[in-house]
């Protein structure tokens, strides 16, 4: 089942969440089975998914099928992305995003929650298990760098922005210029091309981005030329990062990560890029899912660590 959700985020934008399976059912709708709990779902521990930049809420699919077996799951199309609201001058600062999602946590009733966040949005997870550890009892960081990625970072995008040959013809055409055609790529990616093909929509003239390629820098602008090590430190609650192989996250810097990390754990997927969960939906569970069902059943503990303590969770 998915179902939407509308919230009001910070300053008033509206926000698409979706609920998108049921606890303790399978992913079957309880309230069309005669044997299932109707209080399953708002009983059940919740679970927030955060993408990327560019990416929407069903981006989190394949991960939603399995978590849906023991979590209450919430996907929130972030501002500026999906069926979110795209205000004209936003903002899109890393302040607003952290913002919305803690709207989305607690009008949603889904704390303590585990936050699941990739790229741009495991930086408003971890900011947000900063800001309000009251609210949070797991996090789970996706490929996202602490360190600061610098002015040139950001003219690169720039100039990548400009080479996409928009609109394309066909959401075929989208598939194959990202998935094979892309000056950026390495070698050709599938699941490349499906992730971008799945935020493109048909207008009058062709296929475009659901989202403002303007937007999406302004929102990269905003966190880009900071690090973000501090907020990692001040996190108290059980935290893995988890890393492709060939993505964009070193391992030197994950590891650095988990030291920084009062709970931390390690955890990298072989045979993946950037989009781990997309690309290795198995392998993405298989690190992450032990790491879930090990969570205490306290998730607030009495004795937590020093801010900036080092430890190992888990076994």
């Amino acid at each position: 089942m998915v179902r939407r959700i509308d919230v009001t985020g910070a300053d008033g934008v509206d926000l698409a969440a979706w609920e998108l399976a049921d606890p303790q059912t399978g992913g079957r709708d309880p309230r069309g089975d005669p044997d299932a709990d109707p209080g399953a779902a708002e009983s059940a521990p919740g679970a927030l998914l955060l993408h990327g930049l560019m990416g929407h809420a069903p981006h989190w699919a394949a991960t939603a099928r399995w978590l849906g077996a023991t979590h209450r799951v919430v996907a929130l199309d972030q501002r500026g992305h999906g069926r979110s609201a795209k205000p004209p001058e936003g903002p899109f600062t890393h302040e607003a995003y952290t913002a919305d999602a803690e709207a989305a946590v607690e009008r949603l009733g889904l704390a303590p929650v585990t936050l699941i966040g990739h790229s741009m949005g495991a930086l408003t997870a971890w900011r947000l298990a900063a800001r309000r550890p009251d609210l949070v009892r797991a996090l789970v960081i996706c490929d996202m760098r602490a360190s600061a990625l610098g002015a040139a970072s950001q003219q690169e995008w720039e100039q990548w922005f400009d080479s996409w040959p928009l609109p394309f013809a066909s959401r075929a055409d989208a598939h194959r210029w990202f998935g094979a055609e892309d000056p950026w790529l390495e070698h050709p990616s599938p699941a490349r091309g499906d992730f971008f093909a799945e935020v493109m929509t048909e207008g009058p003239d062709g296929w475009r981005p659901v989202f403002s390629r303007r937007q999406m820098l302004l929102s990269r602008e905003s966190w880009i030329k900071d690090a973000h090590w501090e907020e990692l430190a001040k996190i108290l609650c059980p935290a893995l990062v988890v890393r492709g192989l060939d993505g964009e996250l070193g391992r030197a810097e994950a590891q650095e990560m988990v030291r920084v990390l009062p709970l931390g754990q390690y955890a990298e997927v072989a045979d993946a890029g950037h989009l781990v969960h997309y690309e290795r939906p198995e392998s993405w569970r298989a690190v992450v899912e032990p790491f879930l069902a090990a969570l205490p059943a306290d998730p607030y503990p009495a004795v937590k660590p020093l801010p900036g303590e080092a430890r190992t969770f888990g076994p």
